[in-house]
């Protein structure tokens, strides 16, 4: 991660990545490879892959530069990458951060990716591909031409961040250009980006130096007067390997027999870099030569860091080496006598070392350090608590973590991951957490049972179940042998249990763990008491006893906002909504998601996924299809993001089927539903698969199929599904017979929700039967309880039936105003469903429209523009327009309104 220093301030700051060119070292001009540079702004990427010392950055750094004077229009950002950089929140977060730097330049109030930056700060940010498609949908409203510069992208070894990049290269839009350094091709779709003509490439063959090139680097740049034939023997020796070149001419300087050094020096790559690195070092003062061993454990430096490191740079001692300027005086230095050091800023406050040359000082620094008293390992380490000591002191706790982590001070590693305020993996350190996590002794991790109880907790919070019974169950007997006050982390091992036996949906063990964990928590922690009444409520709605579900979610409530725990706000208010669900006050339970959603705001949170969900059964309710297909298809992406062991996904896919068969789509529901009863039985979802097998017998009943439905209502003993069988079936006596049990069974719980359910289907099964007079006066005391929440599909899914049934209901004047709302939603159900009976012609085309297709042709002809198009079907606007090129095409049309002449002219529409 790059430093940038903050001029009003007298120390540095964690900023962001370097987003414009570095400062250039002194260079050879390459003109052929610029015109190729140049010739390459017309494809999407550049890609400049070769070993390490091949003059990569230095050449681009060059170009962008010319770039920029030739057309001063022209933007350009660049990221110069770490190993830190494999979190994906984080390079994504230097990404945005970028974007923003180029729109600044010709729009300084810009506020472009402010809504991005704030969703990666998030405890669980969305999936890359939603943060790429908003991210590509503000470029777009970039008006000029820029170039991202990539440096180092071998440093990334994270697929995550592959991916992220493929999305990026393969959508760029036309104004950006892509400029990747590397020395090792990426995991991209390079040969399909090669194939179409959208790649440049330089690579080792033609980066390294010609004999010219070298000649004008030792004479000119170096300032060496060697003459034809030595120049000739170091360019053949180093086959233009230009950083051995600058190692070379480095280690020239003040030799009297040049001639001697360039015949002696021979061998390989590695044997050659190991010599010249050693005679760069030992041409060094000790100061020097210490000060850079030392910093060395630095991955990014500054001054005052550096005087940290060596404890107080402006004494003499064994820790100095009796160094007399101080860390920024040290650097300037460096960078004057090409020490192989990089400047990250142009107020040269921010460097970094080469990283070949840094790999040799580590390695160095161990050498050395290994022969002197406590060994190497403990010395090493104290360097590393210094570093991490002033990062904790200047706010970068991220960073302080590292090197407490490096250091082996598990007490520190630990107080930091907490953060002030806000964890660690809340801001993007799940993988440096995980990691250091994994790299610990099972030995270590017993002397400190908080260690696993923190790892097990960390995977529930990312949506993570695998493995956290286990850290769990190992940080309860690691207490046994413990000689601290267990009773705490008792306390908040129960609270992890509490949240994993949910994700399980064992009302029992969460009622448990609950109520331990509330046993063993001091009083103060407000926060985790929060989360222990969360997951008491949510077992008690699981239970049915949803008095109890109430006031133990109003208690959660009050705590997290007495804590300022956002996240257990949300989940107790969510399960707030699902209790007005269940008591049927819809207006009650749509409110409160919706005051979720508004908190959330612009963030797609993973939890947020059922306040979504909530809010679309209700808006299918209240008929607005639109609307609940909207959030439904939200909180499906949002619980596709936990780990597939979490049966979330299947809730929201239950939803959809049913919404479709409302549309008249039964085909799509069908589909959907075979998928839902795949993933189900494949992960043992079993409290899912009789809720998915209910959502078939309505799709089966309405193809006609009876016996499999049948079939399926009494393997899984399904009273509402049975129900529907008997009456399709003509057995209205075993309908009526199962209902009026089924009625019983959900008044003796108090389920009201369910005895809605019951009985609007007993009313259509009475008329069924010839009872019309009770049929009405049951579906007249099912009005009186639907009428306050809203209800309409309750009834219109009933079909013809209830229809019929209203209409008795109007001529004896019940509930006139509910009762003519029903029927003409039960009036527009009919025409639609006429509609849906004239199946259009098959296309008449070459080429047929694929489904996604259609879709976009059907909002064309609506008159939605691209934007609202991409809004609509949750697609990146460059995705909309290749849809659109792709339609013309297909119907041979050029624009917009010959394409929806052409679609009505065929019927598609």
């Amino acid at each position: 991660m790059c430093m940038l220093y903050n001029c009003s301030m007298s120390t540095p700051i964690l900023a962001t990545k370097l987003y414009v060119p570095p400062p250039r070292p002194k260079i050879v001009l390459r003109p052929r490879l610029i015109e190729r540079l140049n010739e390459g702004l017309q494809r999407k990427l550049t890609l400049i892959s070769a070993p390490a010392g091949f003059g990569k950055t230095t050449l681009i750094s060059e170009w962008v530069t010319g770039c920029q004077r030739l057309e001063p229009e022209i933007c350009v950002a660049w990221l110069s990458l770490d190993e830190g950089d494999n979190d994906p929140a984080g390079f994504l977060t230097y990404l945005v951060a970028a974007l923003q730097a180029i729109s600044a330049q010709h729009s300084p109030v810009s506020n472009i990716g402010e809504g991005v930056l704030a969703v990666l700060q998030l405890p669980q940010p969305p999936p890359i591909e939603t943060i790429l498609t908003a991210v590509l949908n503000e470029i777009t409203a970039i008006p000029h031409n820029f170039i991202l510069v990539l440096d180092d992208y071998h440093v990334i070894d994270s697929k995550p961040v592959d991916n992220a990049l493929t999305f990026l290269v393969e959508r760029l839009p036309p104004q950006m250009h892509l400029v990747i350094t590397t020395r090792e091709d990426p995991r991209l779709p390079l040969a399909r980006l090669r194939a179409r003509g959208q790649l440049t490439e330089l690579r080792a063959a033609d980066l390294r130096f010609t004999p010219a090139e070298a000649a004008d680097f030792l004479n000119q740049v170096m300032s060496l007067s060697l003459s034809a034939e030595n120049i000739a023997a170091l360019e053949a020796r180093t086959e233009g390997w230009i950083a051995g070149l600058q190692l070379a001419a480095i280690s020239m300087q003040g030799h009297k027999n040049v001639g001697s050094f360039v015949k002696s020096f021979t061998g390989s790559h590695h044997f050659v870099m190991d010599y010249l690195v050693e005679e760069v070092l030992h041409q060094q003062p000790k100061s020097v030569q210490t000060f850079l061993l030392y910093t060395s454990i630095l991955n990014r430096l500054c001054g005052p860091l550096c005087d940290a490191v060596l404890l107080d740079a402006s004494a003499s001692g064994p820790e100095t080496g009796g160094l007399l300027t101080g860390g920024q005086e040290t650097l300037e230095y460096l960078e004057r006598a090409n020490l192989f050091i990089v400047p990250l800023d142009n107020e040269r406050r921010w460097y970094r070392y080469h990283h070949l040359f840094a790999d040799l000082l580590r390695q160095r620094l161990y050498q050395n350090m290994a022969p002197a008293t406590g060994g190497a390992a403990s010395r090493l380490n104290e360097l590393h608590i210094r570093a991490s000591r002033w990062y904790e002191d200047n706010g970068l706790e991220i960073e302080a973590f590292h090197h407490a982590a490096a250091a082996n001070d598990i007490e520190r590693a630990e107080r930091l991951m907490d953060g002030k305020g806000i964890p660690l993996h809340f801001r993007g350190a799940v993988t440096a957490i995980t990691e250091w996590f994994e790299s610990l002794p099972t030995a270590v991790m017993n002397a400190r049972p908080s260690l696993w109880w923190r790892y097990g907790a960390m995977l529930l919070v990312i949506g993570q179940t695998t493995g956290v019974q286990e850290k769990l169950d190992a940080a309860e007997a690691a207490l046994q042998d413990a000689e601290t006050d267990s009773r705490h982390l008792i306390g908040r091992i129960a609270a992890a249990r509490a949240v994993l036996a949910l994700t399980r949906y064992q009302a029992e063990t969460m009622l448990a763990q609950s109520r331990r964990a509330l046993e063993y928590l001091p009083p103060t922690n407000l926060s985790l008491r929060a989360n222990a009444y969360w997951t008491l409520g949510v077992a008690y709605l699981y239970q049915g006893e949803r008095a109890a579900a109430h006031q133990s979610l109003m208690e959660a409530t009050s705590l997290s906002q007495a804590s300022g725990n956002i996240f257990t706000l949300i989940l107790a208010t969510i399960g707030l909504g699902n209790v007005a669900e269940t008591e049927n006050q819809l207006y009650l339970a749509a409110e409160t998601y919706r005051r979720v959603l508004q908190w959330a705001g612009d963030q797609p949170l993973q939890i947020i996924y059922e306040a979504h969900l909530g809010l679309a059964r209700v808006l299918y309710e209240w008929n607005d299809l639109d609307a609940a297909e909207q959030h439904g298809r939200r909180s499906l992406h949002l619980a596709r993001q936990y780990d597939r062991a979490i049966d979330r996904f299947i809730i929201c896919e239950l939803f959809l089927a049913r919404l479709k068969v409302a549309q008249g789509d039964v085909a799509d529901a069908a589909a959907i539903l075979a998928q839902a009863n795949h993933a189900a039985r494949q992960q043992n979802f079993v409290y899912r698969i009789p809720e998915v097998a209910a959502a078939q017998v309505i799709v089966l009943l309405h193809q006609g199929n009876l016996a499999t439905a049948a079939h399926l209502a009494q393997t899984h003993e399904l009273p509402l599904s049975q129900a529907r069988v008997y009456l399709a079936q003509g057995n209205t006596a075993a309908a009526l017979a199962v209902l009026e049990l089924r009625r019983q069974q959900v008044e003796a719980k108090s389920l009201q929700d369910e005895r809605l359910k019951v009985m609007a289907l007993q009313a259509v099964a009475y008329q069924a039967h010839g009872e019309r007079d009770t049929a009405v006066q049951l579906l007249a005391e099912t009005l009186a309880l639907a009428e306050p929440g809203g209800f309409i599909r309750l009834f219109v899914d009933e079909g013809a039936p209830m229809a019929q049934l209203l209409s008795a209901a109007a001529v004896q004047g019940i509930m006139p105003d509910y009762v003519g709302k029903l029927l003409a939603a039960c009036e527009a159900e009919a025409q639609k469903d006429e509609a849906n009976a004239y199946l259009p012609p098959t296309q008449s085309l070459i080429e047929p429209l694929s489904q996604r297709e259609v879709e976009v042709l059907q909002l064309i002809t609506q008159g939605l523009s691209n934007h609202e198009i991409s809004q609509r079907l949750f697609l990146a606007l460059s995705t909309v327009k290749g849809h659109n090129q792709n339609i013309y095409g297909k119907l041979q049309v050029q624009r917009r309104t010959e394409a929806v002449a052409r679609a009505r002219e065929l019927g598609l529409v």
